[in-house]
């Protein structure tokens, strides 16, 4: 298992259609880092739904037992799994792309550049946002400017992951794959595996 966020399968009452069940098993193993990164994003994706959906459905206003659950799920992810995939790809697949000679990589690090600037600006806007959401729940509601920079700053990181894991799926897994060798994947796996206090 990767990430474990202790939440029922259906992380909140609110009809919500996001069907991923935080604590399955994942579609890869450590033994297929790449994969299992790509499932980060997904959890990424999910959990960025949820805040997006509560927001949505209740612009700052009084918190109901399922909203509050979805909310503080969806924080908690931010705040413990979030990082440690940004450390996987920013200590460990990363370094490595750069560190390699193959001619092909170069092509690969200009995207790495980017990916590191976006991972730089995602944690500025979840910093505010996180604020604002733990005001939400201290005081179950928010004025009406503080409801107006959470969705704003919801609306950039929809607007940056979009392109994010995009390009990370689509354009530098597959370049990973083809230009490091297994043993290089396996040293990843097990340092994402360490990561999490796994062997």
């Amino acid at each position: 298992m990767t990430d474990v966020i202790a939440i029922a399968p259906r992380t909140c009452g609110i009809a919500c259609d996001m069907p991923i069940q935080i604590g399955r098993a994942p579609d890869h193993s450590f033994e297929q880092p790449l994969g299992l990164l790509s499932d980060c994003h997904r959890r990424i994706e999910h959990f960025l739904k949820i805040l997006v959906r509560v927001d949505a459905d209740l612009s700052g206003g009084p918190l109901t037992d399922d909203y509050r659950r979805a909310l503080d799920a969806a924080l908690r992810y931010f705040e413990t799994a979030a990082p440690r995939h940004t450390a996987d790809e920013e200590d460990s697949l990363f370094p490595r792309l750069r560190a390699s000679d193959d001619p092909a990589a170069q092509q690969a690090l200009a995207l790495v550049d980017r990916l590191e600037h976006d991972h730089q600006a995602a944690d500025v806007h979840h910093a505010a946002a996180n604020t604002l959401v733990r005001r939400w729940l201290d005081d179950n509601r928010l004025v009406p400017a503080d409801a107006a920079a959470l969705r704003d700053h919801l609306a950039a990181l929809q607007t940056l992951y979009a392109g994010h894991i995009a390009v990370e799926d689509h354009e530098l897994f597959p370049a990973a794959a083809r230009l490091l060798d297994a043993p290089a994947l396996q040293q990843i796996g097990r340092e994402m595996a360490a990561r999490r206090g796994l062997r």
